[in-house]
């Protein structure tokens, strides 16, 4: 059976992260999305998605196709209604369609179809600081996912350990003259991953494949630090996708920073406001401020953006795609894709240069910034465009 990922009515909720990427592609727990749903369906996927994106994530599409929300997280009772779905059958979450068997180039009419509603409990990413806020679920998931029947790495004896069965080492990842208390959740280093000595970890905790955490890091659940990426300083609750950084001192608490993200040394950021009240966040789809329902949230930062050092975020502050943030001051609370400049003001980051970084940046890590990037980042510059008036 082939099975293709689509994104769903959610894309524009999970704005900036989905501007680069495909639902699928978004990462939380310790695995992305279409990670998880590979490693449980024993198969590769495909993916619908925005067409601009579709020559980095094209659609593979066979005789016979299972098409699933990428949106979904793959529940025990919800696999196994996937796997078994026949001939014109389709699998619904109230209005939404979660997920239905097509033939090739067949056209799809859902009131010929036999519908069943989702089994079990379903957890959706909805909203962007569903990242953050549900990935104490996702780590628990995954780390049973993916631990099961396995044995872990030795847990090097110079280490203050609390739960061990709860920790789990990766082949060829150091942890050194650490604490690693798994009490509340489970504690996940990666494969080839290097956590220095004197860092404090509070489960659950993911640490991705390559990812380096710096010397006294603190570091509590839920959070995933993915792979290749940096962490340092205090750390509570936050998602990280691969290749960011954080490596310095400074707080970062109920945030989600994507891919090539760069924060500078002893940038903080507010999680609380100073009032209690309940934290309301950029919606790219209403061009609006939206309640989260959230006390406590921080800073949402897409692709390849970055702020020099001493900065400072607001509560609720998202951040777009490719923007370059220093200065004194708190920015805006919403900072437009390609925006550079500060609480000062702002002007436009042009392509040109941004191209200039990003391929600098890419080659660090031995990684080539391609044509297809470039176009992914140009369609970004124009879609946003609207959003940019200082």
């Amino acid at each position: 059976m082939n099975y293709i990922l689509f994104d769903g009515s959610v894309r524009n909720q999970l704005l900036p992260f989905t501007f680069t990427r495909p639902v699928a592609d978004i990462r939380f727990g310790i695995l992305s999305m279409r990670e998880r749903w590979e490693y449980i369906l024993g198969s590769t996927t495909s993916t619908i998605t925005e067409d601009y994106l579709s020559e980095k994530w094209p659609l593979v599409e066979f005789e016979e196709n299972i098409m699933i929300n990428a949106a979904y997280f793959p529940s025990s009772a919800f696999i196994d209604q996937v796997k078994n779905l026949q001939k014109n059958e389709a699998i619904f979450d109230g209005e939404e369609i979660v997920a239905f068997y097509t033939e090739e180039d067949q056209d799809v009419d859902f009131s010929v179809y036999k519908q069943f509603e989702i089994a079990g409990d379903v957890l959706k990413l909805e909203h962007t600081w569903d990242i953050f806020s549900k990935n104490d679920i996702a780590i628990k998931f995954d780390f049973e996912l993916i631990t099961e029947d396995r044995e872990s790495q030795p847990i090097d004896p110079s280490n203050y350990v609390k739960n061990a069965e709860n920790i789990f080492i990766e082949e060829g990842a150091v942890v050194e003259n650490c604490s690693l208390n798994a009490s509340n959740g489970p504690i996940y280093i990666g494969k080839d991953a290097l956590v220095m000595e004197g860092c404090f970890f509070r489960g659950p905790i993911a640490i991705g494949e390559e990812a380096i955490v710096k010397m006294g890091a603190k570091i509590y659940g839920a959070t995933t630090i993915g792979p290749g990426s940096r962490a340092g300083g205090e750390i509570n609750n936050s998602v990280l996708f691969q290749n960011s950084n954080k490596g310095h001192e400074g707080y970062l608490g109920n945030s989600v920073l994507g891919e090539w993200c760069n924060l500078g040394a002893d940038t903080n950021n507010s999680n609380l406001k100073n009032n209690y009240a309940e934290v309301r966040l950029w919606d790219y789809e209403t061009e609006g401020f939206a309640k989260t329902g959230l006390q406590f949230c921080g800073l949402m930062m897409g692709d390849h953006s970055k702020c020099g050092i001493n900065s400072m975020f607001n509560t609720g502050t998202v951040v777009g795609v490719s923007c370059n943030i220093f200065g004194t001051g708190y920015p805006r609370n919403f900072i437009p894709s390609f925006s550079w400049g500060g609480s000062a003001g702002m002007t436009t980051y042009q392509t040109k240069k941004v191209f200039e970084v990003a391929r600098l940046v890419l080659e660090r890590r031995k990684m080539e910034f391609t044509e297809q990037d470039e176009a992914i980042l140009e369609h970004v510059f124009e879609e946003t465009s609207k959003y940019r008036r200082y």
